[in-house]
């Protein structure tokens, strides 16, 4: 990351890229014992908070993001009761999350509590479902939550982590992902964010690989864009004990309204292109 004559920029090494803002000032900066949370006011994507330097979320964006992580699953799954979220302090998965009328409980697991603290202050939008009596908060570590919680607790596990660098590296193992799978119920499902099939193709097919180890039958990876994140072009993956991941719940008749996500988004976010599909075979 640097800042230089103005602009936020953000080089991801692997991609050989960058991706810059233009920034109005800096809002707010604080060393955590985990990270650098720094809050910026950009000029044409809002208010921007990075995490090490990194893009985290922008006004302008965050939706995609949000959206596609958490309704899909919950659209996939036939009854969403109880939701566990590891991560996503910055609560807009949460949000999206409990507008689901048939989610009665959602757990939200994030390791730094100075994230959920500095998004409710900067991004109150985002925050607005964390009144919800539905909705209980536990700043610890997301692993050893899952590790101890009692087997079959949720219908639906939803990873909404950083980078598979620092605390969130753990999140990305066969392990882990042994651990949400106990954690299921029989009919349950995992989504997790899989970074960028431009540039993380090696992880996404590690990804598949150690879900499918770890006792999810079914995976499927869901492709959206993001601009804000290297490439522009992000996935979501999807891993189920027993439910085909292919047909969902229509949302036409919902009670609430979505900025990105509609079933015609859903179909086609499970097409993939010939190299994707082509590199998940061989692995």
């Amino acid at each position: 990351m640097t800042l230089d004559s103005g602009w936020f920029t953000e080089r991801c090494h692997e991609g050989g890229s960058a991706f810059s803002l233009r920034l109005r000032e800096k809002l707010y900066q604080e060393q955590t014992p985990y990270q650098l949370i720094e809050i910026f006011e950009t000029e044409f994507f809002g208010t921007l908070m990075t995490l090490d330097g990194l893009v985290m979320l922008t006004d302008r964006d965050n939706f995609i993001y949000h959206e596609m992580l958490a309704h899909p699953v919950l659209f996939t799954h036939p009854e969403p009761k109880n939701v566990l979220i590891i991560g996503g302090g910055d609560c807009g998965t949460l949000r999206e999350v409990l507008r689901h009328s048939q989610v009665q409980r959602a757990d939200l697991v994030e390791i730094d509590e100075r994230v959920t603290r500095v998004a409710e202050q900067y991004f109150p939008e985002l925050c607005e479902a964390n009144s919800d009596p539905r909705a209980h908060f536990h700043f610890s570590d997301g692993i050893t939550w899952v590790g101890e919680i009692d087997a079959a607790s949720y219908e639906v596990i939803i990873i909404d982590s950083t980078d598979p660098i620092g605390p969130a590296a753990g999140l990305f193992s066969q392990s882990f992902y042994s651990s949400c799978a106990r954690a299921l119920a029989a009919d349950g499902i995992l989504a997790a964010q899989s970074e960028s099939p431009l540039f993380h193709l090696e992880l996404i097919k590690r990804i598949h690989q150690a879900m499918a180890a770890a006792g999810f039958r079914h995976r499927a990876s869901l492709h959206f864009p993001q601009c804000s994140y290297p490439s522009g072009w992000w996935t979501v993956t999807l891993g189920s004990k027993a439910v085909p991941l292919g047909g969902f719940r229509e949302i036409g008749g919902r009670a609430f309204s979505t900025r990105y996500y509609n079933d015609a988004i859903h179909r086609a976010a499970l097409a993939a292109p010939s190299f994707f599909k082509q590199a998940l075979e061989e692995g």
